[in-house]
């Protein structure tokens, strides 16, 4: 797929949420514009990748005004979707699906919404002429949706120091505050507090090297899933793991 000088980002709900994903996103716009490109962005409001009828007829009429020729970055959370509103204008427009993981991998469905939301993606994928995935696993997964693995980019992320809401958590050996300034290992975890991050996972890794000096920088929307964030709170804020 050529190069585009001027394309349309479509995102899913607010892009300035703190997410890995969202953040992903940002940067690509970012990159994108300092290569000289003009990007804006296009906003779709709903439960994606549930959307409901009002939601999808709002995205058919956002999509139906974009003009021909345009190039339109969909992240797949909201493209998965989109299949039946995308194919009228499959040829129209050019899309570029970008896939940060596949939607019926999500963990918690059923095999029932799971094989729905796969055969909606892979629907979806099919008007797309380019896709990016994440990471090598991910491409991958795309190419058993059916995607020719010859229209696959791989584009992982990067990294970049960040200051978010979180929580902090450290080895007995940390000198006990947040930040380069505290020596020893810092890690980083960006990720929203949700069962599927395996955050406790993560803490039950750690809690195996307390004699080390490291300290474990968390951070991520904790509105998702406000019990569950809780309970990673209270687990790190006192006890061994505290800061």
């Amino acid at each position: 797929m050529p190069a585009a000088r001027h394309c349309r980002l479509l995102i899913p709900g607010d892009w300035r949420t703190l997410t890995g994903g969202y953040r992903y996103d940002r940067r690509l716009v970012e990159s994108l514009r300092a290569r000289g490109a003009s990007v804006e962005w296009l906003r779709l409001d709903g439960a994606w990748p549930r959307p409901d009828e009002a939601s999808l007829a709002e995205a058919r009429r956002a999509i139906a005004a974009l003009p021909d020729g345009e190039c339109v970055v969909a992240d797949g959370l909201a493209f998965g979707a989109l299949g039946e509103v995308v194919a009228p204008h499959a040829r129209r427009l050019r899309w570029l699906a970008l896939v940060h993981h596949p939607l019926h991998l999500e963990t918690g469905l059923d095999a029932a919404a799971a094989q729905a939301l796969r055969e909606r993606e892979s629907a979806a994928l099919r008007h797309a002429r380019w896709v990016v995935a994440v990471s090598g696993q991910t491409a991958r997964d795309v190419a058993e949706l059916g995607v020719p693995p010859d229209r696959i980019t791989v584009v992982e992320p990067g990294n970049d120091a960040v200051a978010a809401p979180g929580f902090t958590a450290a080895g007995a050996g940390a000198p006990g505050r947040a930040g380069p300034e505290g020596g020893g290992v810092q890690l980083l975890c960006v990720a929203t507090l949700t069962p599927r991050k395996a955050h406790a996972v993560l803490l039950d890794a750690l809690s195996g090297l307390l004699a080390l000096d490291w300290t474990l920088h968390c951070v991520g929307s904790a509105a998702r899933d406000p019990a569950l964030a809780a309970a990673l709170h209270a687990r790190t804020a006192g006890g061994p793991l505290a800061q």
